[in-house]
């Protein structure tokens, strides 16, 4: 998904020159083929994230689209002050990029666990949380970024992604629920980001098989009233995240319900308790992923 990234912003370069991609001394293996073809519009801060979403700022501000790419915490949390006051309340056109989402950095320990970045993001009012199931949904996830312009964030897995074939045609907009498999009762499984393997998983089980299955990859603040039109079709919802339950995507869609529908919102996500432990994303997940 990281290579599908930059692959997809050299792309746009080729259209487009006032695009400028940011990191934090990281991205080795991935970004080469932007800096040796596109030098001018990269930079490496080095480890300064809070300088770097200032910088980023600034850029934007003169009329370009930014990127600004780190591992989860360091692009989120690190700089969340320069986020909000000089890229989101600005409203402008700069996507954080995070790479590692949930327990997918497990072996480095909690500082690289992603578990909290998405109840901070989108507490951004002018922010929308972008987060593909798979190459697929990155790829429209990008031509949506690149004609929608505004603050926004990019959560992308790491790990080898799960594959499907959508069942209908869609724009990606924001709000939009992607149905992969369609179910007998008014029931679903709804995932957002890299979750989407679990919902499959899931799918096996006797209890589940007649779900229907969604992916959400771009939500925000400002499109939870388009929820609602998905939310009061179905009686249950099996929520599945790579996050803690509170102020995760299962949060989101109960404020978006607003108690208004006879709808149980039940999620799979990871428990609050420290994870103090360290190990591989499977090891982590078999001890700390409730439901």
């Amino acid at each position: 998904m990281r290579k599908e990234f930059i692959k997809a912003i050299c792309d746009q370069l080729k259209k487009n020159k006032k695009l400028f991609l940011l990191v934090g001394d990281l991205g080795y293996g991935m970004i080469e083929p932007l800096v040796k073809k596109y030098p001018n519009s990269f930079l490496n801060v080095g480890v300064a994230e809070q300088n770097m979403a200032g910088v980023a700022a600034g850029i934007a501000s003169e009329g370009y689209q930014v990127f600004i790419y780190s591992i989860a915490n360091f692009s989120t949390f690190r700089c969340a002050e320069q986020i909000r006051n000089d890229i989101d309340y600005h409203n402008l056109n700069v996507t954080v990029v995070s790479v590692g989402s949930g327990l997918e950095y497990g072996k480095l320990g909690y500082s690289h666990h992603a578990l909290q970045d998405l109840a901070l993001m989108r507490t951004f009012p002018n922010t929308k949380i972008i987060s593909p199931a798979n190459e697929f949904e990155l790829n429209k996830s990008m031509n949506y970024i690149f004609k929608n312009p505004g603050p926004k964030y990019l959560r992308l897995s790491k790990e080898e992604t799960v594959k499907y074939t959508s069942i209908k045609k869609t724009n990606f907009k924001d709000g939009d629920w992607i149905l992969i498999k369609k179910g007998k009762l008014n029931k679903a499984i709804v995932s957002t980001g890299n979750s989407l393997k679990k919902s499959f998983e899931l799918s096996m089980f006797k209890k589940f098989k007649d779900f229907y299955i969604y992916s959400v990859p771009i939500w925000s603040m400002k499109s939870k009233k388009l929820h609602q039109n998905y939310l009061k079709k179905f009686s249950e919802l099996m929520v599945v995240e790579t996050h803690l339950e509170d102020g995760g995507f299962s949060s989101y869609l109960r404020e978006a319900a607003k108690n208004q529908y006879k709808l149980k919102i039940k999620s799979i996500s990871i428990s609050p308790k420290v994870v103090g432990e360290v190990g591989d994303k499977a090891f982590l997940e078999k001890k700390y992923l409730r439901n």
